[in-house]
């Protein structure tokens, strides 16, 4: 037969035909089976698009023997919510046991979740949340720009998601960088949960793709022939293409057909035996029932398969003591050494991408250096955090650089994505904090590490100069998996021991998870990181001129403690924590629920951002709040009950 063709062929056979047509029907009886037997789901989405994921994954170059080649055709389900097509497929075609996904169907613990999961094979991202799936196959199409691939990308949508946003930013985004391996079907079957499509939300899809100047071909999504007709054409066009596929909810069943309450509704017993006797199937669900009550759960099952690069690792700098210089421009120097490091004859394998603050973030040196590796986004934010996460995951190192606000406020929901996929992207945030100054509250990003505390996967870096900074990008670039490494705005001092040389010099090495003691102290101990470090030392001074001995420490990984290090700072008896953060989610309340749990009690003062701030240099308004090392001094005194000299 014809599978693996990769549509090259002019039409699908006969033969092919009549064993796709049958594979079809037996798809529908397992998707209608799982969702009965797990009582949930959503079978009718499921049915209209089978016949899509069918010929996808039997005529593209995927096979279970080909699911680590790099050369492979990829496949993204971006309505995740139709696993059980997706299942009923794959398994049919052999990538897994068929009979253990339709037993094991939102079991607890089984690996066929309620929406599909990259850790199932032949399943290269994990959706649900709606709307990103194109994003993701920009990133998946971007790895064969930048490795030379000669493979095609497929995004499979529902028309409802057609909705969103993020999409219409991934079209353009397509068509500005000329991804011509990437191709979108559309599984047009005009109902979602609400209704029709038109009613719940006019929109103009085929009209939407023309503008932003992607090619729409139109077909008949159920029917073999022509989708496989259609298909073939629009790769010897070239993309990037949509296909609008004509399908039918609940498609193969009489009374499930254009019924929208079969979105989302899983059949009773009485109307799963009557859909197979439409099906003209033996009924075996008591098979798959008993089954179901003997899964053993296994962690092994829900491991998904990431690709990192090992990477040269290019010797740090140490600016001296005196050098003016923020911690944004160590960063933008620090990742040019290291693609400088790392190009070869082949390609580079790293990709930066911007959303038209270049100069700002100091990813503009890169631009200029490796024009091929840089992507500007423009003002998409949404887009561009799933593009450079799903890129993340192919081997090549992925780094999306924007101000803390647009990087993780604005996307948490695509982080929080990008997590559950088990990426390996690199976020790097400046503009953090108060520190953003006369831009004023709405660009004052006080609640990252907050926001961060809640993505299991991701560490979190907030160096305190560039000579850290500097080490610690070249730490987290080496590496796989999450990191999010955030700084502030301003031109921050270098750090010095007591001599006045920098204390993170040449002979340091940044470790995740290792807190520095700045300077010893026996009164009690200032814990701080980044932009407010250099502030810690005055606040330092000042107190050491009423007789006050503190001890400064550096935690840069909040989301880790160095445990031996806040130990000997609980030795003095007294905690400071001072940050540029929302005072309720930041540091201070990681360090409290430290002392909680270890049972160590001792008094605590936070010092944070308690509202949302003004606008004024940093310094200015750092004292209209009461942050400046000043004002801190006297709530530190006032606090601890210190006598004033």
């Amino acid at each position: 037969m014809q599978r693996g063709n990769r549509f090259f062929d002019f039409k699908i056979n006969n033969e092919t035909q009549n064993y796709l047509e049958g594979l079809a029907k037996k798809s529908r009886m397992d998707i209608l089976t799982m969702t009965t037997i797990a009582g949930s789901g959503h079978p009718g989405g499921s049915m209209s698009s089978i016949e899509i994921f069918l010929s996808l994954f039997y005529f593209l170059n995927i096979s279970p023997n080909s699911l680590k080649d790099e050369n492979r055709d990829r496949v993204v389900v971006s309505h995740g919510h139709t696993s059980p097509g997706v299942y009923s497929a794959l398994g049919n075609l052999g990538f897994f046991d068929i009979d253990s996904a339709i037993a094991y169907f939102r079991l607890a613990g089984s690996p066929f979740e309620g929406h599909i999961e990259r850790h199932i094979p032949g399943v290269e991202w994990s959706t649900g949340n709606l709307g990103q799936g194109l994003s993701a196959g920009c990133g998946f199409a971007i790895e064969s720009k930048i490795k030379k691939i000669n493979n095609f990308v497929f995004v499979v949508m529902g028309d409802g998601e057609q909705q969103k946003g993020q999409l219409s930013e991934a079209r353009r985004f397509a068509k500005k960088y000329n991804l011509n391996n990437l191709f979108a079907i559309i599984d047009y079957n005009r109902l979602q949960i609400s209704g029709n499509i038109n009613d719940v939300m006019p929109q103009n899809i085929k009209e939407n793709y023309l503008s932003d100047g992607w090619k729409v071909f139109e077909t008949d999504g159920n029917n073999f022939v022509e989708l496989y007709k259609t298909i073939h054409t629009a790769i010897k066009e070239g993309g990037p293409a949509v296909i609008i596929a004509n399908t039918v909810m609940g498609k193969g069943i009489s009374f499930m057909e254009n019924i929208k309450d079969y979105h989302g509704k899983a059949l009773t017993r009485e109307q799963y035996d009557k859909a197979l006797n439409e099906l003209g199937f033996e009924n075996k669900i008591d098979y798959y029932i008993n089954k179901r009550k003997n899964f053993v759960f296994s962690e092994e099952t829900l491991k998904s398969h990431n690709l990192y690069p090992k990477f040269n690792v290019p010797d740090g700098v140490t600016y001296p003591a005196d050098k003016k210089i923020d911690n944004r421009s160590a960063f933008g120097e620090a990742l040019l050494a290291f693609a400088k490091g790392n190009s070869t004859n082949d390609y580079l394998p790293i990709a930066v991408f911007d959303c038209d603050l270049a100069s700002s973030v100091k990813v503009d040196s890169f631009a200029k250096n490796f024009p091929n590796n840089f992507f500007q986004s423009g003002i998409q934010e949404h887009n561009t955090a799933t593009i450079a996460g799903s890129l993340s995951t192919t081997g090549i190192l992925s780094i999306f650089a924007d101000f803390g606000v647009f990087g993780i406020d604005e996307v948490y929901n695509q982080q929080r994505l990008n997590d559950i996929n088990n990426t390996n992207l690199k976020v790097v945030c400046t503009h953090l904090g108060i520190d953003v100054g006369e831009d004023g509250k709405t660009h004052q990003c006080i609640d990252y590490i907050g926001l961060l505390r809640n993505l299991f996967g991701f560490k979190v870096i907030l160096p305190a100069d560039a000579n850290q900074t500097y080490k610690a990008c070249l730490t987290a670039f080496s590496e796989s998996g999450n990191y999010f490494i955030g700084m502030g705005r301003s031109v921050t001092p270098i750090i010095t021991k007591e001599d006045g040389t920098p204390f993170f010099d040449e002979k340091y090495n940044f470790e995740y998870g290792k807190a520095d003691i700045i300077r010893d102290g026996k009164d009690l101990a200032i814990i701080s990181y980044g932009v407010m470090l250099h502030r810690a030392l005055k606040i330092r001074d000042l107190l050491q001129e009423l007789g006050i001995s503190a001890m400064i420490l550096n935690i840069s990984t909040p989301k880790e403690l160095d445990l031996s290090a806040i130990k000997k700072a609980c030795q003095t008896g007294k905690l400071v924590v001072y940050e540029d953060h929302n005072v309720n989610t930041g540091l201070g309340d990681i360090i409290s629920s430290f002392l909680y749990d270890n049972k160590i009690y001792l008094p605590l003062l936070k010092l944070g951002v308690k509202s949302y701030s003004y606008s004024g240099t940093p310094d200015e308004v750092f004292d209209l709040i009461g942050l400046s090392p000043s004002k801190a001094k006297e709530q530190i005194i006032n606090f601890f009950g210190f006598n004033k000299k």
